[in-house]
């Protein structure tokens, strides 16, 4: 099992120190630094070049969604988990049009952010269950087992609605077409399709879309973790 680098970076360091500690209970978590900004972390980034990054988004000299898009310029393979006080829809929005993986409230105990980091290790996404109720009771669905009637502005057709559903689970396009009996081009080429219908920046954004238009049922976008 690789041993995960990883950054912790906020502005509160007895927030860090706790986070600090609960991640060296974690076997294949390492913190080689902590930054206290967004503009420490980047400094930092060259020395460790670390594997993943736990991320506040209000700090001060540089936020952790401008830390966040720049480093994934110079390091594309960077998996950032944003943790954060904050439920706010546009912070969770923007966070991920940033290309954070993951989102958790600070609140989110042991269980939940070992789920973050196996997802993310994955290459999947994770969303605090928490965070996304709220945003499901936000726009209007009702509860986490039912879901409001289709708004399909965008025409996605049903193959590109199955493959969004799948996006939104967490999977990989390999394991989606296994899923949908397709090849993995095909599936690159409606997921292409459904981002510019949708005019979303990433795949991840996606999920943010589809729990507006109430395409996808919450359960399947909180219980994509791994146990």
């Amino acid at each position: 099992m690789k041993i995960q680098q990883t950054i912790l970076v906020d502005d509160h360091k007895i927030f860090r120190d706790g986070l600090k500690l609960l991640l060296n209970e974690i076997s294949n978590i390492k913190v080689v630094a902590e930054a206290s900004n967004g503009k420490e972390f980047l400094d930092l980034l060259d020395t460790y070049q670390p594997d993943l990054v736990f991320m506040d988004i209000k700090m001060p000299e540089m936020n952790g969604i401008d830390a966040t898009r720049m480093a994934l310029q110079k390091y594309p393979n960077l998996k950032v988990i944003v943790l954060s006080m904050s439920g706010n829809e546009e912070h969770f929005s923007l966070s991920l049009n940033a290309g954070a993986m993951a989102y958790l409230l600070k609140n989110s105990d042991k269980t939940e952010i070992e789920k973050a980091i196996n997802c993310v290790i994955e290459e999947k996404n994770y969303f605090s269950e928490a965070l996304l109720k709220d945003l499901v009771k936000r726009n209007y669905i009702l509860s986490k087992d039912t879901i409001a009637p289709i708004d399909n502005p965008d025409k996605l057709s049903q193959r590109e609605l199955e493959v969004l559903q799948l996006i939104c689970k967490g999977l990989a396009n390999h394991e989606i077409a296994a899923e949908l009996n397709i090849s993995p081009r095909t599936v690159d080429g409606h997921r292409a399709n459904i981002l510019d219908k949708t005019r979303s920046k990433n795949s991840i954004s996606l999920v943010v879309y589809a729990i507006k238009k109430g395409l996808v049922n919450l359960k399947d976008i909180s219980n994509n973790a791994p146990a």
